[in-house]
C-alpha cells in the first residue's frame, strides 16, 4: 500500500473535522467542561495542529518531544480554520507522494531519551494522526453538545441533523 491508497480515508476524516471546527463559537473559546479539560480554544487549536504532524512523520525517522520545535497556536476561529486548511493541503501532498516502502520504515517518538512510540510510518499515520484526529474531533463534538451548538454528523446524520429534517 502506498500513500495514495490512504487518501480517501484522509480526505474523509479531515473534511469531517473541518465541519466541527466551523461550528466552534469563538465567543466561548475560554469555556471548559471540567477543570482538568482543555478550553474550547485549546482543543480546536489542537485539532488544527494534527495535520501538521504528517510531514514530520513521513519525512523524518522520528521525533524527540523534548527537542525545541515551533508550535503555532491560532488565536481566532479564522486562524484556526486557515491553519487547519494549510496543514491538510500540505499533508495531502506529502501522503500522495509517499511510497509503500517509505510507509514501512520505522518511525520513533522519544521523550527524555525514552522511546514512547516506535512503529512503521504507515501505522503511525493511521493511529497517531488519523485516529488521533478522530479522537479529538469526538471530544469537540461533546464540547459542542454541552454548549448547545448543533453537532455535525460524521458517519451519517447527527441527532441535530435528523431533528432538522423532521
Amino acid at each position: 500500500m502506498d500513500g495514495a491508497m490512504m487518501l480517501p480515508e484522509f480526505d474523509h476524516e479531515f473534511a469531517e473535522t473541518r465541519k466541527s471546527l466551523e461550528r466552534v463559537p469563538e465567543e466561548k473559546f475560554d469555556w471548559k467542561p471540567h477543570a482538568k479539560s482543555w478550553s474550547l480554544h485549546e482543543l480546536a487549536a489542537h485539532c488544527a495542529e494534527v495535520p501538521q504532524w504528517v510531514g514530520p512523520t513521513l519525512m523524518m525517522d522520528g521525533f524527540d518531544l523534548d527537542a525545541p520545535h515551533e508550535r503555532i497556536v491560532p488565536k481566532t476561529k479564522a486562524e484556526i480554520l486557515a491553519h487547519f486548511d494549510e496543514g491538510v493541503a500540505a499533508a495531502r501532498e506529502i501522503i500522495e507522494g509517499t511510497t509503500g516502502d517509505a510507509l514501512g520504515q520505522i518511525w520513533t517518538m522519544t521523550k527524555g531519551g525514552k522511546v514512547e512510540l516506535s512503529m512503521p510510518k504507515g501505522a503511525v499515520l493511521r493511529s497517531f494522526i488519523f485516529s488521533h484526529n478522530v479522537h479529538h474531533r469526538a471530544q469537540l463534538g461533546v464540547y459542542l453538545r454541552l454548549l448547545d451548538v448543533p453537532v455535525p454528523g460524521h458517519y451519517g446524520p447527527s441527532a441535530d441533523e435528523m431533528m432538522a429534517e423532521a
